[in-house]
């Protein structure tokens, strides 16, 4: 198995994740908010939710603007890896930061703001780190 964590690149499969997770997250802020959803208009209807709900909109948008650096990281890192052990590094940083966006998502919408904010800097310095590969 190891041998083939060397060899596979598995990061595409994150960049991928990365994109489907803001959906989760506004699947946590649409339902169980005691109103009916209005899907006529859904974003007037995010930007009426409190509590839970209204953070884990935000994390759904956050979500969204920490893609473009992430998936951008990625593909650069593709471009420069010419020895095949790199993969591994790439594999475990693109992995490394799904589980910061997962546990991101739950700091925001379990109201713990400064190990949110912590998460988010890790996250952000995986994403910076996919650049010097």
């Amino acid at each position: 198995m190891s041998t083939l964590l060397h060899t596979q690149d598995y990061s595409y499969y994150a960049v991928l994740i990365a994109c489907l997770l803001p959906y989760l997250f506004v699947g946590v802020a649409k339902f169980g908010t005691g109103h009916r959803y209005n899907n006529h208009d859904p974003r007037a209807f995010l930007e009426q939710v409190e509590g839970k709900h209204k953070r884990a909109h935000n994390a759904q948008l956050n979500s969204f603007e920490a893609l473009p650096l992430f998936i951008a990281g990625v593909l650069i890192a593709h471009r420069s890896i010419g020895v095949e052990p790199d993969y591994l590094t790439l594999n475990v940083l693109s992995w490394c930061f799904i589980a910061l966006r997962l546990a991101y998502g739950w700091a925001y919408i379990t109201d713990r703001a400064s190990l949110r904010s912590i998460i988010w800097f890790f996250g952000l310095g995986v994403s910076a780190s996919l650049y010097f590969l």
